[in-house]
C-alpha cells in the first residue's frame, strides 16, 4: 500500500508539472488563437485533460491491448507528434533560442522557410526512428 500511495502521488507530481509547463508557455491559448477556435475552449480543456489520463494508462499498463488496432495507433502517433511538436516549439520561442540564432546568423529572410525545414528535419528523424524500429 505504500509502494502505491508513492506511486500515486509520484504521479501526481509529474502530472502537475507537466500541466504547469503546458500552461506556463501558453501551448493551448496559442493554438486557440492561430485557428480561431475560442467558441470551442472547453473542448481544449477537456481533451488535454484526456489525453493526459489516457497517456498515464497506456505509460502504466503497457501491455493492454490498443481498440481499433493500427488506425488508432496510427491517430495516437499522429496526435503524440503534434503534441511535442507544439510543446517543444512552444518552449523555444518562450525562450528566445529563435530570435537570438537568427539575429547571429544575420538572417532576415526566409524565417518560415527554415522553421519548415527544421520541422521536416523532426519528421524525417520520427520516421526513421519508426521504420528501423529503434525503440
Amino acid at each position: 500500500m505504500l509502494l502505491g500511495a508513492l506511486g500515486l502521488m509520484c504521479g501526481f507530481a509529474a502530472a502537475g508539472g507537466t500541466f504547469a509547463l503546458i500552461v506556463a508557455i501558453s501551448v493551448v491559448p496559442r493554438i486557440i488563437g492561430m485557428s480561431r477556435t475560442a467558441a470551442h475552449v472547453l473542448l481544449y480543456e477537456s481533451m488535454v485533460m484526456l489525453g493526459g489520463v489516457l497517456g498515464n494508462i497506456v505509460t502504466v499498463f503497457p501491455e493492454m491491448p490498443v481498440p481499433f488496432g493500427r488506425p488508432m495507433l496510427v491517430l495516437f502517433g499522429l496526435g503524440s507528434g503534434i503534441q511535442v511538436g507544439c510543446l517543444v516549439m512552444a518552449l523555444a520561442e518562450i525562450m528566445n533560442v529563435f530570435p537570438i540564432v537568427f539575429r547571429r546568423m544575420k538572417l532576415k529572410k526566409g524565417l518560415s522557410l527554415v522553421i519548415t525545414v527544421l520541422a521536416a528535419g523532426k519528421v524525417a528523424g520520427g520516421l526513421f526512428y519508426f521504420f528501423r524500429q529503434m525503440g
